[in-house]
């Protein structure tokens, strides 16, 4: 089965979810749905939880109520999460971090040479990350999302650490996973270069949470 027909069959539906963090609720009674193509930016203040929103999405945090629900064409994982803990490791080189997440998450992605390529990194394939700049380790955890196919982006401030070359790589990363059929939740204060702004929504959290 071929990207767009797994992503065709994807939802992700949020009904009534309520978030604390400690003593502190953080949202409650959100509900919200997406499906193949769409995208929602979450916007707000630093502490407002968004942070915590994609780690619930992702089933990293456990809801207080409510629930999420992310249905696909079969059973295998669903979602790519990635935060400012990018996970890649120092002392392998950059194709070796990704041929190791290629092993881990499925290879029906690009390979690690196509994946470092399409995210300007094929001249550095043999470079140990250690020695890789923050916005060249930003690319090499976008690349990440490449190698194996996944329907739901969950991605946390995103462009960090990228220049304006990498902010339009960014754009064009989601832009043809959106093509594809593929869904995306972004937390980000910045205003994203994407070429199609129709199916994507905004959802600002805050104080009235």
């Amino acid at each position: 089965m071929s990207a767009s027909q797994t992503f065709a069959q994807a939802r992700l539906r949020v009904r009534n979810l309520a978030v604390r963090r400690g003593e502190r609720r953080l949202f409650a009674d959100l509900s919200f749905e997406l499906a193949p193509a769409q995208a929602l930016l979450l916007r707000g203040p630093n502490g407002a939880g968004k942070s915590t929103l994609l780690l619930t999405l992702a089933g990293v945090v456990r809801a207080e109520k409510g629930s999420v629900e992310i249905a696909g064409a079969d059973e295998r994982p669903l979602v790519h999460l990635l935060t400012y803990q990018h996970g890649i490791k120092a002392r392998l080189t950059a194709a070796e971090n990704l041929a190791f997440w290629r092993r881990m998450y499925g290879e029906d992605g690009l390979t690690a040479a196509g994946a470092l390529e399409a995210v300007g990194l094929a001249g550095l394939a043999g470079l140990e990350a250690g020695y890789l700049s923050s916005g060249q380790l930003r690319r090499l955890s976008l690349a990440r999302l490449l190698v194996s196919q996944r329907p739901l982006w969950l991605l946390d401030e995103p462009s960090a650490a990228l220049d304006r070359d990498g902010e339009a790589l960014l754009g064009r990363l989601i832009d043809a996973h959106r093509a594809a059929g593929g869904m995306a939740v972004i937390a980000t204060h910045h205003d994203l270069p994407l070429a199609d702004a129709m199916g994507v929504a905004t959802l600002t959290l805050g104080d009235a949470w």
